[in-house]
């Protein structure tokens, strides 16, 4: 079972930002992928939804035999994770606790604020996990569904993104806030504009690395974890239900790896 590979799930192209911290954390591990881009976004949508959207994928994976689902959309975590969870054999970890976990450890003032889609929101899965921990802290959260698009079309980068992440952050910037959850795995991508308007001393959490960490911990656990005497060459394998042209082109400049393949599939019929 060791050199299975490991499934990773997502509504598009964001979890790619946990496969990142996957490949560099995890060098010797497989990786599987699913982006549900034709699909995406799924924060508008309903949660019965999501949760038969998140199956689909899953079962997809399943069939390709891996050894551990990463739920790396927070939106799909918030709908689906502990169906997923008391359902399946294998481990399976969502992002949420991980990324909650990591802002109570960093706050100093006890204002967390949380960014994510509006399905992420409006489930308040992360305020329910922080005070589950930590009833000291004041927990802000804020819709931006204007955020996944910009990364979905690849147009994170540009003067356009720059305006819309500054007027959507404008009401976190009086709220003394001094940590931020990037509560959706796109987000990443548009880490940098959203530093710059919340301000150096806000420190930004990524709760898809800090999901990368518990993997690995679980690997170890449960003795899944390839090592480099294990002689097994890596693979990295990308569906996506909408354009491969697109995600061979945000892959390739946010994972800065040759050997990844993208398949187009067809999920629900």
């Amino acid at each position: 079972m060791k050199k299975q590979a490991i499934g990773f799930i997502d509504s598009g192209v964001g979890g790619l930002t946990v496969v990142k911290e996957a490949i560099r954390q995890l060098p010797n591990e497989s990786i599987y992928y699913v982006g549900d881009t034709a699909r995406c976004p799924y924060g508008p949508r309903p949660e019965e939804q999501i949760l038969a959207f998140t199956w689909q994928m899953t079962q997809f994976l399943l069939s390709k035999d891996i050894k551990m689902l990463v739920i790396a959309c927070n939106t799909a975590t918030a709908a689906a994770l502990e169906d997923i969870k008391r359902k399946l054999a294998i481990p399976v970890i969502g992002v949420i606790l991980p990324g909650s976990r990591s802002a109570i450890k960093s706050t100093r003032n006890n204002r967390i604020g949380i960014i994510g889609t509006e399905g992420t929101i409006k489930s308040d899965q992360y305020k329910k996990m922080i005070h589950s921990k930590d009833t000291k802290s004041i927990v802000t959260s804020l819709a931006c569904p204007k955020f996944v698009p910009l990364v979905e079309s690849n147009a994170y980068n540009n003067a356009i993104a720059k305006k819309v992440i500054a007027e959507t952050l404008r009401p976190l910037k009086n709220m003394n806030l001094d940590t931020l959850i990037l509560g959706c795995t796109h987000y990443p991508l548009l880490r940098p504009i959203i530093q710059n308007v919340m301000g150096d001393k806000v420190k930004l959490i990524d709760s898809g690395a800090e999901t990368v960490n518990e993997v690995s911990t679980i690997l170890d656990y449960f003795n899944l974890a390839v090592d480099s005497r294990d002689n097994k060459e890596t693979e990295y394998k990308f569906y996506t239900t909408g354009s491969v042209q697109m995600f061979e082109s945000i892959a390739s400049q946010w994972l800065e790896i040759e050997k990844a393949t993208v398949e187009h599939i067809k999920l629900g019929l």
